[in-house]
């Protein structure tokens, strides 16, 4: 090996390491936090508030989003599970950008990588996404296709749901459950997803009680994104450490080129929304590489609608279709992309209309050295080991509920 090879990936190594040790803390922290929300919101004092579109129904629907999990493939889960329980398609959508967009860990993670106005940007333009969202599926989605996608539910059969689409075979769960999202549309009501937000029965005994039934949920939600996001910083690492900056402006329009204003903040974000389409590996994942395209000269609205546009990506795609059938999912894929087209432009025009980002502004140094008593080891050296206690103790407690993960 010649030499120059060995230092490339020595380099690659280099930025993985310290990229994996800057996000590590932040992102064991959000999804503790997250498993103790899930665990205290059960989705069924939910669920029977989403049979009609309005302010109301929406708000419940993105708090529903924001308490589960950032696998995008539960997430599609979950919202096919409401449809099936006759919640309305602008709800289920809503629901769908909500719970991979505004979601505990993703903010951590991005004030930690990209700083404060990032996250305000995300979630402006996830409150922007949903009642774009619930606008457009309730007033434009054909009435007869979403016949045909309802239909499409009614026939599928009940063992086309015994396993998770986020790549773990969950058919010999005592309790008839996907983990992935839960689909459970052939249980009965007072079932339909007990488990899933709130999986034991038995009465909470007390703090380690509820300790314990949270940590369930943090095992499986590492079980089902854990090697999203591992394939996600390895991707991400090896683009930032190999691309250079040139690189990635040869993705977008340059300034230079005497555009105006709003017709270059719209090829900004139909760039980012097709480069998170083929590039996408999970919500949590995409940041690192929307951090990449930041640095490499994309618009605020583009990282935005870059980020946004988790659930346009190929394989996203693949599952509605599976779900609810070919021409449902063609309309559903165009709407969504006009409503994350919309507010990519809306999220572009407000910030930089009040001046709160500028075209210098800086994230935070993507292969800072992670040595040094700082602020990202003394968080390190608490949420390693106890993140391991804590997906031990949840991996317990799903064994002994006869969970096989």
């Amino acid at each position: 090996m010649e030499s120059g090879d060995s230092n490339i990936i020595i380099h690659v190594i280099s930025v993985l390491f310290n990229m994996s040790w800057q996000i590590f803390w932040p992102l064991a922290f959000g999804l503790i936090l997250s498993s103790f929300i899930r665990h205290l919101l059960p989705v069924d004092t939910v669920v029977k508030h989403l049979g009609k579109t309005d302010a109301k129904s929406l708000t419940f629907t993105t708090i529903l989003g924001m308490v589960s999990s950032s696998c995008s493939y539960a997430a599609a889960s979950i919202s096919h599970t409401l449809l099936a329980k006759k919640a309305t398609l602008a709800n289920a959508m809503a629901f769908l950008v909500s719970s991979t967009n505004l979601i505990v860990e993703m903010f951590i993670v991005l004030v930690a990588l990209m700083g404060w106005t990032f996250l305000w940007g995300e979630v402006i333009g996830g409150l922007i996404l949903i009642a774009t969202v619930g606008f457009l599926f309730s007033r434009f989605y054909p009435k007869e296709v979403e016949q045909e996608l309802r239909q499409h539910i009614e026939s599928a059969e009940p063992t086309k749901h015994a396993h998770s689409d986020c790549g773990m075979d969950m058919s010999n769960m005592k309790h008839e459950t996907s983990d992935c999202g839960m689909d459970m549309s052939n249980m009965k009501h007072d079932h339909s997803m007990h488990h899933h937000m709130d999986m034991p029965a038995q009465e909470e005994t007390g703090l380690m009680s509820k300790i314990t039934k949270s940590a369930g949920f943090f095992q499986m939600d590492l079980a089902m994104i854990g090697k999203e996001i591992l394939i996600g910083v390895v991707v991400s690492s090896i683009l930032i450490a190999l691309v250079p900056q040139e690189g990635w402006k040869a993705l977008f329009i340059s300034n230079d080129v005497g555009l105006p204003t709003w017709l270059h903040s719209l090829l900004d974000v139909i760039i980012g929304i097709f480069v998170a389409m083929i590039a996408y590996v999970c919500s949590v994942g995409n940041l690192i590489l929307a951090a990449a395209l930041w640095h490499g000269g994309i618009s605020f609205g583009g990282v935005i609608g870059f980020i946004l546009a988790d659930v346009l990506t190929i394989p996203m795609s693949g599952v509605y279709k599976k779900y609810y059938g070919k021409r449902p999912t063609k309309w559903m894929v165009g709407l969504l992309f006009l409503s994350i087209l919309f507010t990519g432009l809306c999220v572009d025009a407000i910030f930089n209309g009040f001046g709160w980002v500028s075209a210098d502004q800086t994230v935070r140094t993507l292969n800072q050295s992670g040595f040094g008593m700082n602020m990202t080891t003394v968080m390190n050296l608490i949420f390693i080991p106890l993140s391991i206690w804590y997906y031990r103790l949840g991996k317990k407690a799903n064994a002994g509920m006869g969970m096989s993960m």
